[in-house]
């Protein structure tokens, strides 16, 4: 079925001017509004994604008062919609303040309608790509039975292991995660466990190298009451505590030699002893391990037992690191500042162009949890109401910087054209379409930027 037009609202109060836009949106359902007051009651009515707006309005034509009264007005009733500003009297001092106001974008008169258009089109693919982030950021919240709920992404690379989890959970097979620390292996540990049909059932997770030596085999397998000085009483191990669920294994690679046989004996017969006890306890477990190890090294140095890998790799699935999920940042960025926000009764109205290109550039050693280290961070230090390149420690902020709108678009670009061509699994006539542009204009956008398409 055809989808209706998208509101486009248009405030501007010279009548030419209305008319030579509405002509040249004919893609979009385009509302006009002509001052302060009819800007406010269109954005009630029709709650658009993105709208453009003169600063330049009655009783102020001259100047540019009426118009940051309305942008704040604006942005108060509806914050996430994505607001461009047109001015002619003094453009730079006016970009940089609206831009600091909360505005998406901002253009010079007299108005270039291709410049304008390509603006437009940007504004509703990063619109929509926050309306998909808060989606999945609602499900996950929610709980709402999401196959991977909580995994949020648009990359190519992510989709494909999540797609790959999603049909290894049902089977009964054990699944090695492979991947750096902090690329969210306990989370997709969780979304297979949630996808399975142990859903209802336990999932137990244990850091193998949190837990000291000594006591890693006690909190694996439990104890009898008297087993050693200590013991008061009987207690049951992780594996135990998973009975019919998943026992999820992070950090499998720190597990040392002799309990690894312990694990292997397991693993081929099902039972477990306490430590202390002597009757077999049989347990219906289904193992899901991770590791940032190099298990195949340490297989040959004789640090990790071939037989023990084999039976915890049945199926090997690698994560890839966040700088290999182009797009996920900016995303991720985006999911956290809200989360962060909400937890610490913060109002953000969003990032800065600086700190969106400095998300986009940096090669995120720390992975998932060191962006969402430095958002948390971020949002409890940060003293104006959107994010900067500095509040992230990701490079300092300036008016130059914050004028630089170039690198923030192409990063914009970037996560719009990576998600269609996700979605629509590289079909490029049904991305081209989505994305509002022709075949060859993608083509170019995607050999300018470096993207790869099937």
């Amino acid at each position: 079925m055809t989808q209706p037009p998208r509101k486009l609202l248009v405030v501007e109060d010279d009548e030419g001017l209305q008319r030579q836009l509405r002509w040249s949106y004919e893609d979009y359902d385009v509302v006009i509004a002509g001052d302060r007051e009819a800007a406010l009651t269109a954005l009630r009515a029709h709650a658009p994604a993105v709208m453009t707006l003169d600063l330049g309005l009655p009783p102020d034509p001259d100047g540019v008062t009426e118009g940051f009264a309305t942008l704040d007005e604006i942005l108060k009733i509806r914050p996430d919609t994505k607001v461009i500003v047109a001015s002619g009297h003094g453009a730079r001092e006016s970009a940089r303040r609206a831009i600091a106001a909360g505005a998406f974008d901002f253009y010079h008169k007299p108005v270039d309608i291709d410049e304008l258009g390509f603006i437009v089109r940007r504004a509703f693919h990063v619109a929509d790509l926050e309306a998909e982030n808060r989606r999945l950021a609602e499900s996950a919240q929610g709980n709402s039975g999401d196959v991977l709920g909580g995994i949020v992404t648009g990359a190519p690379e992510m989709i494909k292991v999540a797609r790959m989890i999603e049909r290894v959970a049902s089977a009964q097979v054990s699944v090695m995660l492979l991947g750096a620390s902090g690329t969210g292996k306990e989370l997709l540990a969780r979304g297979l466990h949630n996808a399975s049909l142990r859903a209802a059932k336990p999932f137990i997770a244990i850091n193998c190298a949190a837990i000291p030596e000594n006591l890693l085999e006690s909190e694996l397998f439990g104890y009898e009451k008297g087993a050693f000085t200590g013991a008061v009483k009987t207690q049951e191990g992780k594996i135990e505590l998973a009975e019919g669920g998943t026992l999820f294994l992070d950090e499998v690679g720190d597990i040392p030699l002799p309990l690894q046989v312990k694990l292997l004996r397991f693993l081929q017969e099902r039972v477990i002893e306490r430590i202390g006890g002597r009757k077999p306890i049989p347990v219906d477990v289904r193992i899901v391990c991770a590791t940032h190890q190099d298990l195949d090294g340490m297989i040959a140095s004789g640090r990790f037992r071939e037989d023990l890998f084999y039976r915890l790799a049945e199926i090997v699935v690698r994560i890839p690191s966040l700088a290999e999920r182009h797009g996920d940042a900016a995303l991720l960025a985006h999911h956290f500042l809200a989360k962060f926000s909400r937890e610490n009764s913060r109002s953000f109205k969003g990032f800065m162009p600086d700190a969106i290109a400095a998300i986009s550039d940096w090669h995120w050693p720390g992975n998932v949890r060191e962006l969402e280290n430095r958002l948390k961070r971020a949002v409890i230090m940060a003293e104006s109401s959107r994010l900067t390149a500095a509040d992230l420690d990701l490079g300092a902020s300036n008016d130059e910087a914050a004028l630089s709108l170039k690198a923030a678009r192409e990063a914009a670009d970037r996560i719009a054209i990576r998600k269609v061509l996700a979605r629509t699994e590289n079909n490029m006539s049904t991305a081209a379409r989505i994305l509002g542009i022709s075949r060859p204009t993608l083509y170019d956008l995607i050999k300018t930027y470096g993207l790869e398409a099937g």
